[in-house]
């Protein structure tokens, strides 16, 4: 039998940025409280992320956050 003990930052389950509460999202690289908040403001006024890449459409979130996000984050 093998048994993989995951490190602080190998975790490989993601983060719903449809559905995860500010405390959450904050824990992910690049998300400070106000982003979180503006995450779940922009969940609440358009529904829905249809994809990973539409967290590109929060203030402050730019290719180079987003790349850090992206293996992170999920819309399932």
């Amino acid at each position: 039998d093998h048994i993989h003990v995951y490190g602080q930052g190998d975790s490989r389950q993601r983060i719903n940025i449809n559905t995860a509460e500010d405390w959450l999202l904050e824990a992910l690289p690049g998300i400070g409280q106000a982003t979180a908040r503006a995450i779940i403001e922009y969940r609440t006024e358009h529904g829905r992320f249809e994809e990973i890449e539409d967290i590109k459409k929060i203030k402050g979130i730019g290719e180079t956050t987003f790349e850090k996000l992206a293996d992170k984050i999920t819309v399932h």
